[in-house]
């Protein structure tokens, strides 16, 4: 292991047994990660989690809140005063106010709630109290880990390997244009080598605007580079026919230094102050969209998916390691925005979502650690009805599709609402993989959220949801038992 890796890591254990000696000795407190790639839903997820919690509702599923355990929720200050703070309130406003999906995660931001609430009985009968800390993270920041046990040189084929993927190579045309001009061993040229991060992160934005952007290519802050925009840590790219060696004043050469001055400022001080420290992770995946851009798309999900689980630390935690080498002992996956199905197709999608994570569920669970998977809709937009026309009849959903969705021939205002016959998943998930969905075929257009009004006393409505109560469950229901 690279030094930089051990030093790293070791920072990451010092910190969790401090914190883990805190949550034995005066306070329990459980941290949750939240993540996904591109328009997964992540900021809607957190919002509506908050929004359950802190209004106590009788989620079905969520045993603390259905058992009527559940006393009482309350954000309070966070642990971490270098994290932006979660803007809960913005966000619930967006749904609920203005009726528009709020702003896509870009950066870490975090929250804390202190829960109290009663314990199921036992010998430990009686009040309880827990400490949630979640942190929200774009996913593409996750994937970012694969990259510190990789050299320049390797990172660098894969990527250009990577080109050749079916759907690719007119989207990498531009970037592979300039790569052929470019020679490595070349004099370090700082102009050349800012032209050639400039197309490659062209490269990386077409495709997060392709039919693959359910997946990504890292590296993640190169279209989500924050207060890093222009600096050379976050101007470099891969080179084609590069040499053994590559020499220090070099272009090459300079490539390779920034590569790794981004995993070391950027993506390693990631992992140590935040990633290691997650006791429970969900990764929410839009496989709706990636269903409907066809085999390859999904193919490249699954690989990404597989990337998600290796680049996590998970497993059983026993005392010695909560306190030393915390792991992840719960991962959920979570297949957004089932509202845009009928339920009869909800049990298809859960089952398509479980047989692309199926060989890394596997090998989590060997780890000691539980994995599910789940087909919820964190806000639900539509409700279901049935179209008939003749004699035969449709499951549909109807919702109020955002201004300029096109649905056939005709384009929504915004206002009105519509019924939409989205289609439906086959009965077996191999199928999807092999092509039974034609692309495009499937007509999922983006909903505005519900019309939520306040009670008689003025209180926030009730978010609709579909199994969001239980994703709670599987990640916190056993901390409030």
């Amino acid at each position: 292991m690279p030094l930089n890796s051990f030093a790293a890591r070791a920072g990451s254990a010092v910190k969790a047994f401090a914190e883990a000696s805190s949550d034995f000795l005066i306070q329990p407190t459980l941290r949750l990660g939240v993540t996904g790639l591109a328009r997964s839903g992540k900021t809607v997820f957190t919002t509506a989690l908050i929004h359950h919690l802190v209004e106590t509702h009788a989620l079905p599923a969520f045993a603390p809140a259905q058992e009527g355990r559940l006393r009482r929720a309350r954000l309070v200050p966070q642990p971490d005063d270098d994290v932006p703070r979660f803007p809960f309130e913005e966000h619930f406003a967006a749904l609920t106010e203005e009726r528009r999906w709020p702003r896509s995660t870009d950066r870490i931001s975090e929250f804390r709630l202190a829960i109290e609430y009663e314990r199921a009985g036992g010998w430990r009968s009686g009040p309880g109290s827990l400490m949630l800390d979640v942190v929200d993270y774009p996913g593409e920041w996750l994937l970012d880990l694969a990259l510190i046990e990789q050299s320049y040189t390797t990172w660098s084929r894969t990527t250009i390997a990577g080109t050749r993927r079916a759907g690719r190579a007119e989207m990498a045309a531009p970037w592979l244009a300039m790569l052929r001009d470019l020679d490595p061993s070349g004099p370090l040229d700082e102009p050349l080598a800012e032209r050639a991060s400039t197309a490659f992160k062209a490269y990386l934005a077409a495709l997060r605007a392709g039919p693959e952007a359910v997946a990504t290519t890292p590296p993640g802050r190169f279209l989500m580079p924050g207060d890093l925009a222009g600096s050379p840590a976050l101007t470099f790219a891969p080179l084609d026919r590069l040499p053994e060696t590559l020499a220090p004043d070099s272009l090459a050469g300079l490539m390779e230094r920034r590569f790794e001055a981004y995993k070391a400022k950027v993506v390693e001080p990631f992992f140590r102050d935040h990633f290691q420290r997650v006791d429970r992770q969900i990764v929410l995946v839009d496989v709706l969209a990636a269903v409907d851009a066809g085999p390859a798309a999904l193919a490249e999900l699954e690989e990404a998916l597989d990337s998600v689980l290796l680049s996590l630390n998970i497993g059983r935690n026993t005392l010695l390691s909560r306190l030393f080498a915390p792991r992840a002992d719960r991962v959920l996956f979570a297949a957004t925005k089932a509202d845009h199905l009928h339920q009869t197709s909800h049990d298809r999608l859960d089952a398509l979502l479980r047989l692309l994570v199926s060989r890394a569920m596997r090998r989590t669970e060997a780890a000691g650690a539980r994995v599910g998977t789940v087909a919820l809709a964190s806000v639900r937009a539509t409700r279901e009805t049935t179209v008939h026309e003749g004699e035969a009849s449709f499951r549909a959903v109807t919702g109020t599709p955002e201004a300029g969705e096109v649905v056939g021939e005709e384009t929504f205002d915004g206002l009105s609402e519509a019924a939409i016959f989205p289609g439906e998943l086959p009965a077996r998930p191999e199928a999807v993989l092999e092509g039974a969905v034609e692309p495009g075929s499937l007509r999922f257009p983006r909903f505005r959220p519900p019309l939520v009004r306040p009670d008689a006393l003025g209180r926030p409505g009730h978010l609709p949801q579909i199994r969001l109560d239980r994703a709670m469950q599987f990640l916190i229901g056993d901390r409030l038992a």
